[in-house]
């Protein structure tokens, strides 16, 4: 992996990384040339007993697609940010220009007088720019090219980890105007928080409840179970696999791990690392494949929290929330789901399972 490193006009930094040397000499462009003038807060939500981030500057970000975009129709170079320099690279990661979460956010005076406590809500957003081919996605890049993702996604846990005031990093990305997405091109987002947010906080109480219970990983146990059964199991191979668990929440919901447990994408070696990377592949072909359309979906990196302590107990692993329940028809989040917290799938694991494991994708290496 080759990487540099460039400064905005606005003062924002790019790195930018590649299978290849990278040329000297590019320019980082931005929209801007003024530094950002932004100052996000956090307010804490007594009853539920976590924080909520504000940042109204972010009404002002730009908004894609038009109302006319046709989700089927290949996506437009028009469509990118004046964000990326031009050049010879694969990968760009930059500070996002509307960021909910901000290094150099000030104390605010929003608890005077009320309720509840505030305060900065300093971290950092990012976001990751998988190509520079604005017309291909996750699954049309090559297996290198997802190879060197996972390496961009470990340089920047690395990086961000060796901050005070980050607790937790998640990389993700939303795909589809059916999630939100406001930009055509394939890219994520890297959220670091001066916490450990509420669903990780849960997800690290049960995984080290089982650890100190048994001595193993919670998830290397969910693997073994799901190899005795076998029917929900997507890819295998000696060091990945990926599966829609028997516990999913949302139909074709899939699980991807490395079936040695590893705090983070930082850990994966470059062996385990290339078969994690073509169970990436596997499925993101898979869901475009299942009904010959672009499949939207909420795509996230569970990895253990920065906060200077060790977590022996956290196995590494990627999660897939698909935003489709057939073709049509969106997966809404109901009553139950936001006002109770409890989901209510309508479909069996298994069948949503054989129906991923039937669909045919094309040979790659």
């Amino acid at each position: 992996m080759y990487q540099q490193t460039l400064k905005k006009p606005d003062g924002r930094t790019l790195y930018i990384y590649s299978r290849r040397p990278i040329p000297q000499g590019l320019k980082a462009p931005s929209p801007n040339t003024e530094p950002l003038n932004v100052n996000p807060h956090l307010r804490w939500h007594p009853l539920l007993g976590q924080w909520v981030s504000y940042a109204s500057h972010r009404q002002n970000r730009t908004f894609l697609p038009p109302p006319e975009y046709n989700p089927l129709a290949p996506m437009r170079s028009e469509d990118f940010p004046t964000e990326l320099p031009s050049g010879d690279y694969d990968v760009a990661v930059f500070e996002n220009l509307f960021p909910a979460l901000y290094a150099d956010a000030k104390t605010t005076d929003h608890s005077k007088g009320v309720y509840t406590e505030a305060r900065p809500a300093q971290g950092s957003c990012e976001v990751v720019v998988f190509s520079q081919n604005s017309k291909t996605n996750l699954g049309e890049l090559s297996l290198d090219h997802v190879d060197l993702l996972l390496q961009v996604w470990g340089d920047r846990y690395r990086v961000l980890s060796e901050r005070d005031d980050i607790h937790y990093i998640l990389p993700f990305e939303n795909r589809g105007v059916e999630v939100g997405v406001t930009l055509h091109h394939p890219h994520g987002q890297i959220y670091s928080y001066p916490f450990i947010p509420p669903i990780q906080q849960q997800e690290l109480s049960q995984q080290r409840k089982f650890f100190r219970e048994t001595g193993h990983t919670l998830l290397s146990h969910m693997i073994a179970e799901e190899q005795k059964d076998g029917r929900r199991i997507i890819f295998e191979s000696d060091h990945a696999i990926a599966f829609i668990p028997v516990c999913a929440r949302y139909p074709y919901e899939v699980w991807v791990l490395p079936k040695h447990p590893v705090a983070s994408v930082a850990d994966l070696g470059p062996e385990p690392r290339r078969h994690f990377a073509k169970a990436l592949k596997t499925i993101a072909m898979k869901y475009d494949t299942l009904w010959n359309r672009p499949f939207p979906y909420l795509m996230t990196l569970r990895q253990a929290p920065t906060d200077g302590v060790s977590y022996p107990e956290w196995h590494f692993h990627i999660q897939f929330y698909p935003a489709l329940r057939s073709p049509g028809r969106l997966k809404y989040l109901a009553g139950t789901e936001i006002g109770a917290g409890m989901f209510a799938n309508d479909s069996l694991p298994e069948e949503k399972a054989k129906e991923l494991k039937e669909v045919v994708i094309p040979e790659f290496s």
